[in-house]
């Protein structure tokens, strides 16, 4: 069948009237041609255009397939050709030697009733135009051509521009012997951004037990699939900052400690089988214990905040961090363009949610007990290979 095709079609393609376009929006016309060359005479009885666009989840589960399609959209259309003369039933010849072009075009639906394009491990949101030529006493032939969509998302909303932050504490026990707790209390200026913009986040750590402690923070993706009444969850560090140990009896104040967003798609809150959402995780690992975990939920979107505010505290963050290189660990993962979902969610499923996560790099951190408070150690042999150091932290005593 397919040699067949290539003997009788020199060309069959999908060619969109603006090539460049890197991706369409909601309301947007997606207009092009059909471009077909003949290398025998043919008779074409219709050319229909068609243009698709669903969202699909499957993934395995035990002996069972979970499994479930939604379509966002469904556009179809039979094109003429304009200086073609057609015989009574509609039908054309097509003769080799010259170029045929049909031309197409529609509009996708509006705002809300569309999600942006999406491809990850278990479910994708994919858009393409189709066109199936058919031709009399003969199969059809089919052709086509994705494109993508991206719905704007403007972080410059009063929800996404509210101050959001929290506090979490832990006790600490030895042998079912308490042994004092860790404390947190973090705050961020806003919940909306976008990719490459920093997030400015003014946290305290108070530690009373006798271990050495470490205060983190990440940017967590987190990538739901909902198929056949089930849910499967895959999340992913994306990038890291740490602050400096915290002995017993210390605190540690981080003020304006910046994390910057990596190139990362945007979120989709919008679907109803795949969501990916985005959280700003602040913890602190506790040698010998689970770690005590704050998450402070992100939104990525398209649309740049517009303050000037917030830009100018992260300009400022950038020249001291440029100044103080010696003085605190940042890890900045930048790719060079922006993953694909699949990158993200790959290896890294996840059935409880919090418990494995952000242990990858935790392995080598500050011994589990510190008996005296000027006790001399070294310095830690760091396992986070992506962090280096940015000095504006300080180190308080417990009051």
């Amino acid at each position: 069948m397919v040699a067949m095709t290539k003997r009788l079609l020199k060309t069959f393609e999908v060619v969109f009237s603006d090539p460049t376009k890197a991706f369409y929006c909601s309301g947007d016309k997606v207009a092009g041609r059909v471009v077909v060359e003949v290398n025998e005479m043919t008779r074409v009885s219709a050319m229909r255009v068609l243009g698709i666009g669903c969202a699909k989840v499957e993934y395995p589960k035990g002996k069972q397939r979970c499994r479930e399609e939604v379509d966002y959209l469904r556009y179809e259309e039979v094109v003429h050709l304009d200086d073609q003369p057609a015989d009574t039933d509609g039908s054309v010849i097509l003769r080799p030697g010259n170029k045929y072009e049909y031309m197409f075009g529609f509009e996708l639906p509006q705002q809300g009733q569309i999600v942006s394009s999406y491809k990850g491990k278990f479910g994708y949101v994919q858009y393409f135009v189709k066109a199936v030529m058919e031709r009399p006493s003969h199969p059809p032939q089919e052709v086509k051509k994705n494109f993508e969509v991206e719905e704007p998302l403007d972080v410059n909303t009063p929800d996404l521009l509210a101050p959001t932050g929290g506090a979490k504490e832990k006790k600490v026990t030895c042998m079912f012997i308490p042994d004092g707790q860790v404390s947190l209390n973090a705050k961020i200026c806003r919940r909306g951004f976008c990719e490459g913009e920093e997030i400015c986040i003014d946290a305290r750590f108070e530690n009373t037990c006798s271990r050495i402690v470490v205060p983190k923070a990440a940017i967590i993706a987190k990538h739901t699939y909902q198929a056949g009444g089930r849910t499967k969850i895959c999340r992913q560090k994306l990038s890291s900052v740490r602050g400096n140990h915290i002995i017993s009896g210390m605190c540690d104040a981080w003020q304006g400690k910046t994390i910057r967003v990596p190139k990362i798609k945007p979120s989709i809150l919008g679907c109803n089988l795949i969501r990916v959402e985005y959280a700003l995780m602040i913890y602190v690992h506790i040698p010998g214990s689970e770690k005590l975990v704050l998450e402070l939920p992100l939104v990525i979107g398209t649309i740049p905040h517009n303050g000037f505010g917030s830009r100018t505290n992260s300009m400022s963050s950038q020249e001291g961090s440029v100044g103080s290189a010696s003085n605190s660990w940042v890890s900045l993962r930048m790719p060079s363009a922006p993953p694909s979902y699949c990158d993200v969610t790959r290896d890294v499923r996840l059935d409880q949610p919090l418990t494995p996560l952000l242990d990858d790099y935790d392995g080598d951190d500050s011994p589990i007990f510190m008996n005296e408070p000027h006790f001399p150690f070294p310095p830690p042999a760091y396992s986070e290979v992506d962090e280096e150091y940015n000095g504006n932290a300080r180190m308080l005593p417990v009051c």
